[in-house]
């Protein structure tokens, strides 16, 4: 099997955790390296939490530490949703490695200057970090293979009517990566607020016993208590959706659709916004993923739970 070579940028957050419990089991996937970026909490937080991920599940690739804001506007951050600490919920284990000395964009470039083939970008916070590595290294473009992302949503919003939590926090940053021109998967909220993670498949993954399933169930406990309030049937788990889609995008419908992202505006800032009629003229920049099969995706993600059987966090 030919794996594919990826790069891990996220804000985690309960369903970034999830989404690189799953990409680490993944036999499909190769993680090169993983950086942090400022969003649902500070960066520092942020940063802090990926180790404590990547040291629960056995993680052990070069790890950096992105930008503390956005490229233009101040921070967002998000306690109401994933808790004061960005990540609250069970206890986790202390860091076992260190930061390498560089930051996210050094990092991702020598990623790829390194890589005999191109990498595919697996953004699930906001991407600041992509954009400031496209800024920085034009060079390297082609070394992308492309970029699977959860952000946005071409029918509705989630922070603001309009704007999904992702795009809105550096909708500068959103709009350098879809006008970029590599190819985009993007998870938005069109499909990841059907991608429920039900009470019941709380359960499956807790019974696998592992330190990571237990952990992982406890991760959904929390998070489905906020989304129980909003009258949810189980926790939307966004950001495994841009991993499930580099490994089993049969599961998914799929859409080519021109997509672009609204920068001003009182009503409609971080709005991406698709040309579903081809008014505009312009080719599809994006495969942007409407639907999926539910019962296929909390399968895989018990599938990945029951990889960490003894292996890791013990």
């Amino acid at each position: 099997m030919t794996r594919i070579p990826i790069i891990l940028d996220g804000d985690p957050g309960h369903d970034d955790a999830i989404a690189w419990v799953l990409a680490n089991a993944s036999p499909e996937l190769d993680i090169k390296a993983v950086t942090t970026c400022c969003g649902n909490q500070t960066i520092e937080k942020t940063t802090y939490n990926t180790q404590r991920i990547c040291t629960l599940i056995g993680l052990h690739v070069p790890t950096a530490k992105g930008r503390s804001c956005p490229l233009v506007s101040a921070p967002i951050i998000a306690p109401t949703v994933h808790g004061e600490s960005g990540l609250d919920g069970p206890a986790l284990p202390e860091p076992d490695f260190d930061l390498v000395p560089m930051t996210a964009v050094e990092l991702i470039a020598k990623t790829l200057q390194e890589s005999d083939e191109p990498v595919t970008l697996v953004p699930t916070g906001p991407l600041t970090n992509i954009a400031a590595f496209l800024i920085a290294h034009p060079e390297l473009k082609s070394k992308v293979k492309q970029i699977s992302l959860m952000g946005g949503g071409v029918q509705f919003g989630n922070w603001t009517p309009a704007a999904e939590f992702n795009i809105l926090v550096d909708p500068e940053a959103a709009k350098i990566v879809f006008e970029s021109g590599i190819p985009i998967i993007m998870a938005g909220l069109d499909v990841t607020e059907k991608a429920l993670i039900k009470p019941y498949d709380f359960e499956r993954i807790r019974a696998l016993n592992n330190p990571v399933a237990k952990v992982v169930a406890e991760w959904l406990d929390f998070f489905y208590q906020f989304h129980t309030q909003l009258g949810y049937e189980g926790a939307p788990v966004h950001d495994a959706v841009a991993v499930a889609a580099l490994i089993h995008p049969e599961i998914m419908d799929m859409r080519d659709l021109y997509v672009q992202v609204e920068t001003e505006g009182d009503f409609c800032k971080g709005a991406t916004v698709a040309d579903f009629l081809g008014v505009t003229g312009k080719a599809p920049n994006a495969k942007v993923i409407m639907g999926i099969d539910r019962d296929a995706f909390a399968d895989l993600l018990v599938e990945a739970a029951k990889y960490y059987n003894g292996e890791v966090a013990k």
